[in-house]
């Protein structure tokens, strides 16, 4: 079993390998195409912006490989910026195409009272149909996760919603569909309960064997 955590120069990558590093998930760390088509399991880091994303990943040649093997059903992650890319279209920067897994549009939160971009902690609350999913295995409903992000995914399938958090108005926290998983929120930077998170993905989602943590 390989998990490919896909290296397209995102900011948070070297958090994300650490997390998952430390409750024993067997990784390769890449940036070529033809590794992460023969992955079984897939991790998408992101920071900043989607438009800067897919530039990145078109052209290191990503794009069609990650958007085929989510199509094939090859378990695959999403985090932040990797979440967002999977809509159809951003409107960060200008409209943009993005990888169309997912039919929606990325959006900026609307002005408010409320500081953009979100920093900090906030709760995460399942949907009724997915609070017993495996992904939140051990995750209590409404658990904090950590969050640093100026857009949020506004989705036409709600039934791809796994999880929501309210900034403001209600937005996608957590998305869903088959093996696919994506957060909005930095597992890596959530504590234990993020580790968590990764972990249900790799043991319950990738079914790749961790070694023993305390996690």
């Amino acid at each position: 079993m390989s998990l490919a955590v896909v290296d397209y120069g995102a900011g948070n990558l070297p958090n994300v390998v650490r997390a998952l590093t430390h409750i024993g998930a067997p990784l390769t760390v890449t940036s070529d195409p033809s590794v992460v088509a023969a992955a079984t399991a897939i991790v998408l880091p992101g920071v900043g912006a989607t438009r800067d994303t897919m530039e990145s990943l078109i052209a290191r040649g990503l794009a069609p490989v990650i958007r085929d093997a989510i199509g094939r059903g090859v378990p695959f992650l999403g985090i932040c910026v990797g979440m967002q890319v999977l809509l159809d279209d951003s409107l960060e920067f200008g409209q943009h195409a993005c990888l169309g897994v997912i039919a929606g549009t990325v959006r900026r939160f609307p002005d408010s009272d409320l500081k953009v971009p979100q920093i900090g902690w906030n709760e995460v609350y399942t949907t009724p149909e997915t609070a017993e999913h495996p992904i939140f295995t051990g995750i209590p409903n409404g658990s904090d996760f950590y969050f640093v992000h100026s857009y949020f995914c506004d989705v036409l399938d709600r039934a791809t919603i796994a999880g929501t958090t309210q900034y403001g108005q209600p937005f996608p926290s957590v998305l869903m569909r088959d093996t696919l998983v994506a957060a909005q929120f930095h597992p890596e930077k959530s504590g234990a309960l993020g580790l968590r998170f990764l972990r249900n993905f790799v043991t319950h989602i990738a079914q790749i064997e961790c070694e023993p943590t305390h996690v």
